[in-house]
């Protein structure tokens, strides 16, 4: 027989705080409501931004055109006298005109990858007039275009053929031409001697005569050509290397490799120091028929000879 203590209360069951319960469904309904509220506004906002625009053009293709002289008017106004005879010249040029002087139209028809793609191939046939009549910056100034066409703009001599540094004024231009893009990002054209071949840097990746040079590598912001063939860069070296540091630089490591492309045999050569080697600025010189690999500019000794085929 159980004994039952007649003290004990019978178990209750629990009790729920129906206003409290309410209070909290309400705050949650309120919370969703206002969020779809907020939505609702939101994409209210953007249909109406999307309208405003597709009015604007509307409007805009309604309108008559202006007549031809004022579109060519506003479209060459900056153009100087001598490069417009030049670019009667150069079709590359015109193209090259049009497309940097227009690149927000460009980018928003054909996107911003499809654009660069397209500039650089247009740019590895470019002569240096071609930049200068641009509005490129030069050798001379990298932050402004070109203050002497009339000198710029008269074809080269004979004899330049040979230098690879060339620095205005002077005729046929620069050796190299700087255009900045969305007021950061720079866009680098260095010719070699004679023109022959261009290299084209910019944000990072190389193209050396319209093909990708070294992508696998994280590059200098600076390359240089030393003569009519052989282009030289920096690039990041090994991280394991015992000497090696890091900074804020670019490339980051203070040990570096060196980039050599030959233009003549379109072939590439990474050069990686071992660890016996210490190539904090590695320089690279041509003496006839071979390349010397200097650690540094001090004028060392070369770490590497290398025979130019």
């Amino acid at each position: 027989m159980t004994n039952v203590n007649p003290n004990r209360r019978a178990a209750q069951p629990p009790v729920f705080d129906n206003r409290r319960q309410d209070a909290g469904t309400l705050v949650r309904r309120a919370l969703v409501t206002r969020g779809a509220r907020d939505f609702a506004r939101g994409e209210s906002v953007f249909r109406k931004k999307d309208e405003d625009h597709r009015e604007r053009i509307l409007r805009a293709l309604q309108r008559p055109p202006e007549p031809v002289e004022v579109r060519a008017a506003l479209k060459w106004r900056h153009l100087a006298d001598p490069w417009r005879l030049w670019l009667r010249r150069s079709a590359a040029g015109v193209d090259l005109f049009n497309r940097w002087t227009e690149s927000s139209e460009h980018v928003e028809m054909l996107g911003e990858d499809a654009y660069r793609e397209q500039l650089v191939r247009l740019l590895s046939r470019a002569v240096p007039r071609d930049c200068a009549a641009s509005g490129f910056g030069c050798t001379r100034r990298i932050d402004r275009s070109c203050r002497e066409p009339e000198i710029c703009s008269q074809n080269p001599p004979a004899t330049a053929g040979e230098a690879v540094h060339r620095e205005g004024p002077l005729p046929g231009g620069c050796d190299r031409y700087f255009g900045w893009w969305g007021g950061s990002s720079v866009l680098r054209v260095a010719f070699s001697a004679g023109d022959r071949h261009r290299a084209v840097h910019w944000d990072g990746r190389l193209w050396i005569d319209g093909l990708p040079i070294a992508d696998d590598q994280t590059l200098d912001e600076y390359g240089r050509w030393l003569d009519d063939r052989f282009f030289v860069i920096l690039a990041e070296g090994p991280p394991d290397h015992p000497a090696q540091t890091f900074t804020w630089d670019t490339p980051v490591s203070t040990i570096r490799s060196v980039v050599v492309h030959d233009a003549d045999q379109g072939s590439t050569t990474v050069l990686t120091p071992t660890a016996e080697e210490t190539w904090t600025n590695p320089t690279v010189v041509r003496n006839g028929a071979v390349l010397l690999i200097h650690p540094d500019q001090a004028g060392s000794a070369p770490d590497r000879t290398l025979p130019v085929p």
